[in-house]
């Protein structure tokens, strides 16, 4: 029985409806929310790709946020002086011998220009953020490793279920991650697949450093990321008044980058002896 056109657009205008409200969401997904075949939801994405309403991934389909969100390049320019306050109290954290996860975004990118400047070797560096890998990949000692998974080009960036299982193979004495808010609820980030990604990172971490300016404080984003009682460790040039303003009370998990210690991150001394790092 031939489906009536209206019926079939209506199922298309809530299919494209989905991938906007959740960014990204396999074709096993979208099956289960409209009650349809893979066959199906594959020629309605078709559809909806050729109308460029959607654009199609390996197994799914991805919103159009690398075309909409503003770009990498575009980003570095915003909030630069306050990203290098952040940058310069997150590479405080960096020891030897240790192994990291830098995140995508351009505040992790400043984190990588202070490391290359000053670097911390011999370490070890994962990421699946490509300028971070190219400005880094110079630096001896210094071994770098990309994840695998779907490239987005504007946000130079690789993303979706390869990248996070390639992170399932490593454990990180630290990952360095960027958000696109924080308010009395957590922090939050724009896109779920970069979240879902992060929660990876921060489940193989020993210690989660999330890195925000003070612009992103206060603010709110679709996705959260984490709630603050879960959360480990907070960079931030944002003032304590800044932070109570938005409902954010620093505690023992908060350090605000300017006024605060920096905290132990050393990896564990694995010969068992008791070391000393001036």
């Amino acid at each position: 029985m031939r489906v009536p056109l209206h019926v079939v657009e209506a199922r298309r205008a809530k299919l494209a409806s989905l991938i906007e409200r959740h960014r990204y969401l396999p074709v096993g997904e979208l099956c289960r929310h409209l009650g349809v075949s893979e066959a199906t939801a594959r020629r309605d994405l078709a559809q909806l790709a050729s109308r460029h309403k959607v654009k199609r991934t390996h197994g799914g389909a991805l919103a159009e946020f690398n075309e909409r969100f503003p770009s990498f390049h575009e980003r570095q320019a915003t909030a630069a002086r306050a990203k290098s306050k952040v940058a310069a109290a997150a590479a405080r954290l960096i020891y030897p011998g240790g192994t990291y996860f830098f995140d995508s975004g351009t505040t992790i990118f400043a984190l990588a220009e202070v490391f290359r400047a000053n670097p911390v070797v011999p370490s070890t560096i994962v990421t699946s953020n490509l300028p971070v890998a190219e400005l880094l990949s110079s630096v001896p000692d210094l071994k770098i490793f990309l994840t695998a998974g779907q490239l987005l080009g504007r946000q130079s960036v690789l993303l979706g279920e390869t990248a996070r299982r390639s992170l399932e193979f490593w454990d990180f004495d630290a990952a360095f991650l960027s958000a696109e808010a924080a308010n009395k609820h957590g922090i939050w980030n724009s896109q779920s697949l970069i979240v879902q990604q992060q929660h990876v990172a921060i489940k193989r971490s020993r210690r989660a450093v999330y890195c925000l300016d003070s612009s992103k404080i206060g603010r709110s984003a679709p996705f959260l990321l984490k709630k603050w009682p879960e959360t480990d460790l907070l960079l931030t040039d944002a003032s304590a008044a800044r932070l109570e303003k938005a409902g954010i009370t620093p505690d023992a998990t908060t350090l605000i980058s300017r006024d605060s210690p920096s905290p132990d991150l050393r990896p564990p001394d694995k010969s068992g002896l008791p070391v000393h790092f001036l």
